[in-house]
């Protein structure tokens, strides 16, 4: 049977019961955070940790655990939920104050915490060679300016992908000002001429974790690489796009709005960086092995 965690207990989901004066339910006063974990084994966990930090630092909101306390929590809900490859969310949100302010609450209260699995789809850089793309569209950039914060008020980004999803896309790449920042739920990379080039850090992006590790594999082995700002003009004409999350790791588009990229298949760029990237995966989560952890 799944369990989820909340509060100290593990538990079935129908049982996780959170109070209606919850901050993060009436405010989206939260942040949270998504780490895949292939084999049993969390995937760039002390990365993913960094960036809680980060965000709730920003927000001022406690964080409370512990690196070793985050660690031990994430690998028991695994456990009970069979291991495996399987995404672990977790949310905290400032907590329950006595009465709704947009104020925050003084003396502050205890932060709710919230954490869940899911099963992770097999991702299109594991088999780089028959691999299909996606098709994305341009949408403007209607999101806050503080987007480098994980929160979880994600209201914009859902009304952006269901425009996707209704234009039968599957995600949007977001334009602000002329230039590229990021998808609803991804990061954008583009390649032309043999460069690949993704949006510099800032606060009109989230650091992706995939991205940063995109970033350093190119760096590793060789692959010509710019983090600069990417205008739509070069959006368009891009010889190859991809887009990164953790979930999905590294996603070729091969149609953008009603254009084909390239020819219209996973371009030679791609096929290259999503082979470094499983060999990364495999050596890290012991995947060229049947054994798991204990």
């Amino acid at each position: 049977m799944p369990q989820v965690y909340l509060n100290g207990r593990f538990m079935a989901p129908e049982d996780a019961q959170i109070s209606p004066m919850d901050r993060g339910f009436l405010f989206a006063d939260g942040i949270y955070e998504v780490i895949p974990a292939y084999n049993g084994v969390l995937f760039r966990f002390e990365e993913h940790l960094a960036r809680l930090e980060r965000s709730l630092a920003e927000v001022d909101i406690r964080n409370p655990h512990s690196p070793a306390q985050w660690l031990a929590l994430c690998d028991e809900l695994l456990h009970h939920n069979g291991d495996g490859n399987l995404s672990v969310y977790l949310q905290i949100t400032r907590g329950a104050a006595q009465k709704r302010d947009h104020a925050f609450p003084s003396p502050a209260v205890t932060p709710t915490v919230f954490m869940m699995t899911s099963p992770i789809a097999v991702p299109a850089v594991d088999s780089p060679d028959t691999a299909v793309g996606i098709k994305a569209i341009t949408l403007d950039d209607i999101r806050w300016a503080r987007c480098d914060i994980k929160s979880v008020s994600l209201l914009p980004n859902s009304l952006l992908r269901q425009q996707a999803v209704a234009a039968g896309a599957a995600e949007a790449i977001l334009l602000r000002d002329g230039f590229v920042t990021e998808g609803s739920a991804s990061n954008v990379f583009v390649v032309k001429g043999g460069t690949i080039a993704t949006p510099p850090k800032s606060h009109a992006i989230l650091g992706g974790i995939t991205r940063d590790l995109v970033v350093e594999l190119c760096h590793q082995h060789g692959l010509a690489l710019q983090e600069r700002e990417i205008t739509e003009m070069q959006l368009r004409q891009a010889d190859e796009i991809w887009i990164t999350s953790s979930t999905k790791e590294v996603v070729p588009v091969t149609h953008l709005n009603d254009a084909i990229i390239g020819n219209g298949q996973p371009g030679p760029q791609w096929k290259s960086l999503a082979r470094h990237y499983v060999q990364h995966k495999r050596r890290l989560c012991g995947l060229d092995t049947p054994e798991t952890r204990d």
